[in-house]
């Protein structure tokens, strides 16, 4: 799908380094496929360890520039920089805003906005310049912000929250009638597989939270990790440039500022460093379209996250599925784990496992493969340890669902699938989750599931999953299957469930 090719105007002074100001501009325009045009308001000099000088342009010739470019082009839409961003005090804490200049910038350029995006520093200035409670300390200081500038004039505010401290605690506490809030990034309750073999817990006593208040008076929190990173500088160029450009498409503004908000984080997070102080951003991390995040130390599974994400409610009725809390609670009756366990798929998970080493082409994926085949072996003798294997409909069809996807041209399908089946008891290994080992009957059964061996060869799995998605960027429309394969694959894996709890 080829995207057209916007205008979008920057009016921003010049950042010799290359980092911040129309440089940083000019570079995520690009990579979010919009034509770059620009107008200097100064010339700085500068580098990663701070501004050393600065040289304004004529205020006439900023004019002429402007006439230039706006009489020529039809222009989608223009972000300011070092004239209204509004910075007034960039993140490394350096005053670009003469304070004479503040009421000019509240009284006839705020009124003119989509959307002014200032920083913890910046709201506590325009705050203070009309006698307004400035001090921001919390989240709920940053609604409250956010709210009083949006009576400045601009149709949105978005009040970044990079210098504030915020837990997950502080997020869950925020009342829904009060705002919406988008975890992009977080893992929830029901993702325990991404958190067990992520192997970086997310710290959730500190998170990057954005605030974000529209025209009609709704707040929407952007919460995401924090990251410690020295490669933050032009991060607030960054993310209004990429605004700019989702708002020249028409993107409606919380889901503009989702898309810009993610691109700026990944940006900070695949930074190479560069320069002995604050460095910048990785502005071309997606200079090939990708549906797909790139794998990082903070979301190392983008796709499982994904595809989690895409079926979300039947995922979720799938791993709190009464079954699974019953049987981790111990109060599961026998009848119902005995008819579950007649169900024995396993056979079809080593044939599809089997398919999936038959269709690799490298020694890797081919032992990973063959790896989980022994491990189902292993897992089928505890099964026929409780009683003899005994076929039934929802079983066949299962069966030949997965032969199926395996036998298909793509063996992402196949990946996929076998995916989805293996995160069936993940809850028993999350921290304070509802199992109780101690007394369980089936103490036994639920130790062999969540032990080294089984779960090597769920992370196995996940890693051939993950490494083929980023070695074969999917289109729109593979992607979409792979979603399909996943949900259909969980209902599936539910009706197991199901049967188990309905006897008759």
């Amino acid at each position: 799908m080829t995207l057209e090719y916007l205008p979008v105007l920057t009016i921003a002074g010049s950042d010799s380094s290359g980092g911040a100001g129309i440089q940083a501009d000019l570079k995520t325009f690009t990579v979010h496929g919009c034509y770059g045009a620009s107008v200097t308001t100064a010339l700085t000099a500068q580098n990663t360890t701070g501004v050393q000088a600065v040289h304004g342009v004529p205020p006439d010739f900023v004019m002429q520039q402007m006439s230039s470019v706006l009489d020529d082009v039809d222009v989608k839409a223009i972000k300011t920089g070092m004239l209204v961003d509004p910075v007034c005090v960039s993140t490394s804490g350096h005053v670009l805003l003469h304070p004479d200049a503040v009421d000019t910038l509240i009284d006839e350029l705020f009124p003119l906005s989509d959307l002014i995006t200032p920083n913890k520093a910046e709201a506590e200035l325009l705050l203070k310049q009309r006698n307004l409670p400035s001090h921001i300390a919390s989240l709920e200081d940053m609604i409250n912000a956010a709210r009083r500038l949006r009576t400045f004039g601009s149709q949105a505010v978005l009040l970044k929250g990079g210098h504030c401290i915020v837990s997950l605690e502080d997020v869950a506490n925020v009342s829904s009638d009060n705002a919406q809030v988008i975890r992009d990034g977080l893992l929830d309750e029901t993702s325990n597989i991404l958190r067990i073999h992520g192997g970086n817990e997310q710290h959730v006593g500190s998170l990057a939270v954005d605030v974000l208040c529209t025209s009609d008076g709704r707040v929407t929190i952007f919460a995401r990790t924090r990251l410690e990173s020295t490669s933050t500088h032009g991060t607030g160029c960054t993310l209004s440039a990429a605004l700019a450009c989702q708002l020249a498409r028409g993107i409606p503004v919380t889901e503009a500022v989702r898309l810009a908000a993610a691109y700026t984080h990944i940006g900070i997070e695949t930074a190479n460093p560069i320069g002995s102080g604050f460095g910048p951003l990785n502005h071309v991390h997606s200079i090939a379209p990708c549906l797909i995040a790139p794998r990082t130390k903070t979301n190392p599974y983008p796709l499982t996250s994904s595809l989690i994400r895409s079926s979300r409610v039947i995922w979720k009725e799938y791993v709190q599925h009464e079954f699974v809390v019953l049987l981790g609670k111990g109060t599961l009756p026998k009848e119902n784990f005995l008819h579950f366990i007649k169900l024995s798929v396993s056979q079809y998970y080593a044939r599809a496992y089997a398919l999936l080493a038959a269709k690799s082409h490298e020694f890797a994926p081919i032992l990973a493969a063959i790896d989980v085949v022994f491990s189902i072996i292993r897992e089928s003798s505890m099964h026929i340890g409780y009683c003899a294997e005994w076929e039934s409909p929802s079983l066949t069809a299962y069966g030949a669902f997965l032969i199926d996807a395996g036998l298909q041209g793509d063996p992402m399908k196949l990946m996929v699938a076998l995916a989805a089946a293996a995160a069936c008891l993940e809850e028993a290994r999350a921290p304070n989750s509802w199992v109780q080992w101690e007394g369980n009957p089936y103490l036994k059964w639920m130790e062999d599931y969540s032990g080294d061996e089984y779960q090597k060869a769920v992370k196995a799995g996940l890693e051939m999953l993950e490494s083929r998605a980023a070695a074969d960027a999917p289109s729109l429309i593979r992607l979409a299957d792979w979603k399909d394969v996943w949900e259909r694959c969980t209902r599936l894996e539910k009706g197991f469930w199901d049967m188990a709890m309905n006897l008759d």
